[in-house]
């Protein structure tokens, strides 16, 4: 360190201390949001950065998640403390004065593995190892050598149900989905024959099972020491160590804002960030039940803004298929004090002309009953979509339109809109449409249709931003 700005580095007491002072082959931290996992696994890399030959390799499956507020960019406050290192931006890598290596990388696409053949890193870290396939994984297992320190893994994770980590430690998580606190940090033992996993808590009932194939290999490999020490090299120490924000003091402290972020989530992404459920999934009735809204007979008379945001479907009804997408178009309103409305739904499954009818005719209505109501229209990507979008707003010349540009999927533009039905700061205006729209609404994410929830996620995201706007009272 800088020898005229020493400070102290260190985990904090708890999971963090329990992730850097395993002896794990294979250790992965997490199983909920905010616990300090990042972090950690920076603290991490500086463990063997100051030995020559050293070389440790970090990913995040896009590069962009590096940057902007990523493990790179949080690298830079810590690694910065070493005397006489050399930091290279472009390349995202850090070099100590004794000429050990940490970089900075990515694994977008699956073929990137391949880049890393003939490399060897002492340390692999994977931030969000979720994100990455079971492939990339064990292909950078074998890229995991060294001769300055014992090559290990480190990885850290939020929980994913349907993700191949899930299955990997299995043995660590509960029948309810959650850790199990005394298996916390335990090491279990894992040797893959035939690309499958083979479990054990003693390494020794491993190679007693598997000692025809492991002196095989050994043999093969000439190993010039006992077959004892190669059999218990073929054979890996996994551990989970489990934590959330509650291990995370210093974040509690310094952003108690984080913890309600957390638990204003759908049930969802609650249960998996701040609960660290591993086995809840998205499901219908799981992000709207009809208990959650309120029924009002009319808006109140302190309504702020109103938005109608449509959702455009490309077919029409024929003998072949009857059943098509629906263009639905739905109005949400915003009082003063933040509770949302459904104020209206409009919908139809028919020719363009006819949904061009259709979706004038409701802004002409609302503009007459309502006043100032923006109209949102979305922009799918390539040129078809954006022609489609500019005729809308030519068409509504001289109502408030505006294209949108719809971004993530359907559940992630849904998960706010649910997250306030949820605790009740959604009302819906009596109206024939209502049956129609809560049966769409519980069936999301696995109904057959989904214009409607889609179509008041637009309209809420928008309200949720816009900027406040005079009305006439009711």
């Amino acid at each position: 360190m800088n020898e005229m700005n020493k400070k102290t580095i260190s985990p904090q007491a708890g999971r963090q201390t329990d992730f850097l002072a395993t002896k794990a082959d294979i250790a992965i931290y997490g199983g909920a949001a905010g616990g300090g996992k990042s972090f950690a696994l920076l603290l991490e890399g500086m463990r063997h950065f100051q030995k020559k030959g050293f070389v440790g390799a970090v990913f995040r499956r896009d590069s962009t998640q590096l940057r902007d507020g990523g493990l790179w960019s949080e690298s830079q406050d810590l690694y910065s403390c070493f005397n006489g290192v050399k930091m290279s931006d472009v390349a995202m890598t850090w070099t100590s004065k004794e000429g050990g290596l940490l970089k900075f990388s990515h694994m977008q696409h699956e073929k990137d593995k391949l880049s890393h053949q003939g490399k060897q890193y002492s340390l692999i870290g994977f931030d969000e190892l979720t994100h990455f396939s079971e492939s990339q994984f064990f292909y950078l297992l074998s890229r995991n050598r060294s001769v300055v320190c014992k090559p290990y893994v480190r990885a850290t994770c939020n929980p994913d149900a349907d993700s191949w980590v899930a299955d990997f430690i299995d043995w660590w998580i509960g029948a309810d989905g959650f850790a199990i606190p005394e298996r916390s940090g335990k090491l279990r033992y894992f040797y893959r024959s035939e690309g499958m996993l083979n479990w054990a808590s003693d390494p020794n009932e491993l190679i007693d099972k598997f000692k025809t194939e492991i002196t095989v290999l050994y043999n093969r490999a000439e190993w010039p020491r006992s077959f004892e020490d190669f059999a218990r090299n073929m054979i890996k120490s996994v551990t989970f160590i489990s934590s959330s924000i509650f291990d995370n003091k210093i974040l509690l402290q310094s952003n108690p804002d984080y913890l309600a972020s957390l638990q204003s989530q759908d049930k969802v992404n609650r249960e998996r960030l701040l609960n660290g459920n591993w086995k809840i999934r998205q499901s219908a009735g799981m992000y709207f039940k009809e208990e959650y809204f309120n029924f009002l007979p009319a808006l109140p008379n302190n309504i702020v803004s109103y938005v109608r945001s449509w959702d455009l479907a490309s077919s029409e009804p024929t003998p072949a298929y009857p059943d098509p997408d629906a263009t639905a178009g739905v109005l949400m309103a915003k009082d003063k004090d933040g509770f949302y409305y459904v104020v209206d739904v409009a919908y139809v499954k028919g020719t363009p002309a006819t949904v061009k009818k259709l979706i004038m005719n409701t802004a002409t209505r609302d503009k007459e009953k309502y006043r100032n109501v923006v109209t949102t229209i979305p922009q799918d990507p390539g040129q078809a979509g954006k022609g489609q979008a500019q005729d809308m707003v030519r068409m509504l010349s001289g109502y408030v339109v505006k294209t949108d540009r719809p971004t993530g999927d359907k559940v992630t533009r849904a998960s706010a809109y649910s997250a306030q039905a949820e605790v009740g700061n959604v009302y819906i205006i009596t109206g024939e449409w209502n049956n129609k729209y809560i049966r769409e609404m519980e069936s999301f994410p696995e109904g057959k249709h989904d214009d409607m929830v889609d179509a008041s996620a637009d309209a809420f995201n928008e309200l949720a931003v816009v900027r406040r706007v005079r009305v006439r009272s009711l």
